[in-house]
């Protein structure tokens, strides 16, 4: 917030760049850009237009409890749609925040909706921090909405209003909503391209599953010519996929929920998950009677499985950005994980390669490995400034995990 300590650093900048620009503090209006005749227009070709009833529907009313105001702009910050309550809206006439008008900072001046756009992250402005003085009573929080294909930016979602809105728990209904609407839109597009075409063209679907060193699953969706579709996985439905990826021939849902939770848990929940990933993958990629993913899979880490049946142990390793969804606790994907791990791991120390157990000992999840320390000092020619590392790296494990005291030397 703007105190008598001044102003945040980001919000400064902000103001730099609004009067670079030539904007001025006693400006009252915001200009409109898009006037009643080419709005309509713009809007309906719009793709937010596919998303904005969606934004209505869970952040509308939440707004109106807080007379408070949605907005929602396009990617040069002309407001396209506002959602409030009468009195709400006729309160923010007087500032030109009104459908048609224009809040990129460098003609609005510092305000949350220009500075998402100008930043490309999560904002929000607070009463005195924003530039011109007649926006100064109100305070707002924003957000950027990207197209989950392209990611390139669409727009932005905003929650302008009162002192009711300037508490943490706005910022974080206006990111949620903001990626249920980029879902929304990942949805849409990939059952577009998924949708039922005639037999004689009737394009194969390859799915791409990207798992190794991240929470949640990249999925990548090609359909014949068409441009390739990426989602972003929760990270439920990222276990669902990995663990359909491993079974072509399918699960029941007995042995999809055995290998998905820790303990014991009823059908409906199963049934639930599977219910929204349907709808985000669509009937003709994910299947039922047994669940499978009807389409010509690859993932990251059957690559490096693939490079390790080769021999191509450097290889495999190169490709190995780390633990298969690190943070799952489901039991299937944990023992696909420590098998994983435990191949490649073996592969390296077989190997006899320094070099690659350097590789190995210089990860995130190798950095404590006493066994890969060892081998890779008694592999490491005497001369090599690595070693005297090694060896302070196998002191440093005895005395923190009691491993016991090794002795250096070359085999």
């Amino acid at each position: 917030m703007a105190t008598s300590r001044g102003l945040r650093a980001l919000v400064a900048e902000s103001w730099f760049r609004s009067a670079a620009a030539g904007v001025r503090a006693d400006t009252v209006h915001a200009p409109i850009t898009l006037p009643d005749d080419t709005l309509r227009d713009h809007r309906e070709a719009h793709p937010l237009a596919r998303v904005f009833p969606l934004l209505e529907d869970v952040l509308g009313q939440a707004a109106r409890d807080c007379d408070a105001i949605l907005a929602v702009s396009d990617e040069a910050g002309q407001l396209l749609w506002l959602c409030g309550s009468p009195a709400s809206l006729r309160r923010a006439e007087p500032i030109g925040f009104v459908e048609g008008s224009n809040w990129d900072e460098t003609i609005a001046g510092t305000n949350a909706p220009g500075m998402a756009l100008r930043l490309d992250e999560s904002v929000q402005v607070i009463r005195a921090e924003h530039f011109r003085t007649s926006v100064q009573r109100w305070s707002c929080a924003a957000t950027p909405i990207h197209d989950p294909t392209t990611h390139a930016l669409l727009g932005v979602l905003d929650i302008t209003g009162g002192v009711a809105i300037e508490v943490p728990q706005t910022m974080g209904m206006v990111r949620a909503a903001a990626r249920m609407a980029e879902a929304e839109l990942a949805r849409d597009s990939l059952q577009r391209r998924t949708s039922p075409e005639p037999a004689a063209h009737r394009a194969d679907i390859a799915v791409n599953v990207e798992s190794l060193g991240r929470s949640e699953t990249l999925l990548t969706v090609s359909t014949g010519s068409r441009n390739p579709v990426t989602i972003r996985l929760s990270p439920r439905h990222s276990e669902i996929v990995l663990l359909l990826a491993c079974a072509p021939r399918g699960l029941s849902g007995d042995e999809l929920a055995v290998l998905l939770y820790e303990h014991d848990t009823s059908d409906s929940t199963l049934r639930a998950e599977l219910k929204r990933l349907r709808g985000l993958l669509g009937d003709e990629l994910l299947a039922s009677r047994p669940y499978r993913l009807v389409a010509e899979i690859s993932a990251d880490w059957l690559a490096v499985r693939a490079r390790l049946s080769a021999g191509d142990v450097a290889g495999a390793l190169l490709a190995y950005r780390g633990p298969l969804l690190p943070q799952s606790t489901a039991p299937g994907v944990g023992r696909l994980r420590a098998e994983l791990e435990n191949e490649l791991r073996q592969a390296v120390l077989t190997s006899r390669q320094s070099n690659l157990m350097s590789t190995w000992t210089r990860s995130a999840w190798g950095t404590d490995d006493y066994g890969m320390w060892r081998a890779q000092y008694e592999h490491l020619p005497t001369t090599s400034p690595l070693r005297p590392l090694a060896a302070a790296q196998l002191r440093r494990l005895d005395r923190e995990l009691g491993v016991g005291q090794p002795t250096l030397r070359r085999p």
